[in-house]
């Protein structure tokens, strides 16, 4: 078993995503994240039905690290309703690598990933 985990969320514009992904995986609370622009969301919001563009932004972490993670997306986040949803996700070099990078503060070593 992984504690590896992908976390999304969304956010209104590439700008904005891009803003908060170089924070996070900056903070190492993320090891990667992917931006995909082009996203359309259909939800209710305030009693009414909104068809918005927004962006879709995947977060490559750990579990130890979700909490925080999670603290900080409420923290950076423009919109009013924040949300980030954890999935597990495993595969093999890619885990390897967000482990040692989406670490706590205190295991700051780098480390060398070697190919499988």
């Amino acid at each position: 078993m992984t504690d590896a985990m992908l976390v999304l969320t969304t956010l209104p514009d590439s700008d904005a995503a891009a803003e908060m992904a170089k924070k996070v995986v900056g903070d190492r609370l993320a090891a990667c994240a992917n931006i995909l622009p082009a996203l359309r969301s259909i939800y209710r919001w305030q009693g009414k039905l909104q068809d918005e563009n927004e962006v879709l932004v995947l977060l490559k972490t750990r579990q130890q690290q979700f909490e925080r993670l999670k603290e900080r997306i409420v923290e950076l986040h423009p919109y009013t309703c924040r949300r980030s949803s954890p999935s597990r996700w495993s595969r093999g070099t890619r885990r390897t690598w967000t482990g040692s990078r989406a670490r706590p503060a205190s295991d700051r070593s780098e480390r060398t990933m070697t190919s499988s």
